[in-house]
């Protein structure tokens, strides 16, 4: 089974809590972690509309806290921590499932 993080990124806040909670239990710097969120806005598009947004993007240094033996629950940190409920881990064959029934997330695995 591969494992997989699913990031539903039209609700990310940018807390910043998922680098936090990775750079804390890996003793890393906060924009050095295995997680960085990226903010691309805040910018005015066509029809009065706004570009704000926060992504949650894993860098090479996420190991999914070693396969969430590590973690709290059996969850990465990044996820167990993540305050807008954003990230979920697990298979990725399920979790790819979910990308066909809402069009703003990303999955991510390990190679």
């Amino acid at each position: 089974m591969t494992v997989g993080i699913l990031v539903d990124y039209e609700f990310c806040t940018g807390c910043h809590t998922c680098e936090i909670a990775c750079a804390v239990s890996h003793d890393l710097p906060n924009d050095r972690a295995g997680v960085v969120v990226h903010h691309e806005g805040a910018w005015e598009m066509a029809n009065g509309k706004w570009q704000d947004t926060y992504l949650p993007v894993f860098t090479d240094v996420c190991d999914q806290c070693a396969g969430a033996s590590a973690a709290h629950d059996g969850a990465p940190m990044c996820v167990h921590h993540c305050q807008a409920d954003v990230l979920r881990m697990g298979d990725a064959e399920e979790l790819a499932k979910e990308l066909v029934r809402k069009p703003k997330q990303l999955l991510y695995t390990l190679a």
